[in-house]
């Protein structure tokens, strides 16, 4: 049986969700389900990571999703500014929501690389790889890196 696991990528004031079925025969394609951003509202921060935060756990409850894969933070080249931090309160509101509800991986980007045996940066270039490992609703490009969490997942789980 499918099996529902959804790719988050999280920023300073967003989460990409890429929600897919992963079918059981490994030589098929991934179904996506659903490509959106999740916005942080404005206002209060404190009170925007809560509403995220349960916008993301009841969407993972509701959608019978079994696995959540999450783009863990990169180490800064220079000095970490406001954005990234940030986007790391943000990204670890994010996973303490998807834990929750269910299995829950973070995968360093660079780790994908290594494991995949193609660097990520490649991968979310090339039209045909998306051709192949994707079926379903149309990927907006912006989503192909959370799209590849789900894809390095399935790969190795």
């Amino acid at each position: 049986m499918a099996k529902r696991c959804v790719g988050l990528m999280v920023g300073s004031g967003e989460v990409t969700v890429v929600d897919t079925q992963i079918p059981d025969d490994n030589d098929a394609p991934i179904t996506l389900v659903r490509d959106e951003t999740w916005k942080l509202p404005t206002g209060d921060r404190h009170k925007a990571y809560e509403t995220l935060f349960h916008r993301c756990k009841d969407f993972l409850e509701v959608n019978g999703i079994e696995q959540v894969v999450v783009k863990a933070s990169s180490v800064p080249q220079g000095r970490a500014n406001g954005g990234l931090l940030d986007s790391a309160e943000l990204r670890g509101v994010i996973i303490c929501a998807a834990a929750s509800a269910c299995e829950t991986r973070v995968l360093k980007k660079e780790v994908i690389s290594r494991t995949y045996g193609r660097k990520v940066d490649e991968c979310v270039n090339d039209d045909a790889f998306w051709a192949q490992k994707l079926d379903g609703v149309k990927l907006r490009k912006g989503s192909r890196e959370a799209a590849m969490l789900v894809v390095a997942h399935r790969a190795r789980p």
